[in-house]
């Protein structure tokens, strides 16, 4: 381990932004998996609470990427994969 100050403080800054990026990323798992189970569960009145939840997903993610937690890209295909969830759902309802 190194005696320089500013390894050992780059090292500690860069174990807490770890500790901090885990979490958002964990979220947004956490949240993406509620979602899809929510979406195979849903009945037609429960729509509108499943928009809400995917409104608080994409804000989610897009503070992840803000934070520079995610890669744009990676937000992106994130958003694109529960739209198309989303939409398949609305297709096969009606």
């Amino acid at each position: 381990m190194s005696k320089n100050v500013s390894v050992i403080k780059r090292i500690q800054v860069s174990l807490r932004n770890k500790r901090k990026n885990r979490s958002y990323k964990s979220e947004i798992k956490t949240l993406t998996k509620k979602y899809i189970l929510s979406l195979n569960n849903t009945q037609p009145l429960d729509f509108k609470d499943t928009l809400l939840q995917l409104s608080d997903l994409y804000q989610r993610i897009d503070k992840a990427v803000s934070k520079g937690v995610l890669h744009k890209n990676n937000g992106s295909r994130k958003k694109a994969m529960l739209a198309k969830a989303t939409k398949d759902l609305t297709l096969n309802t009606t």
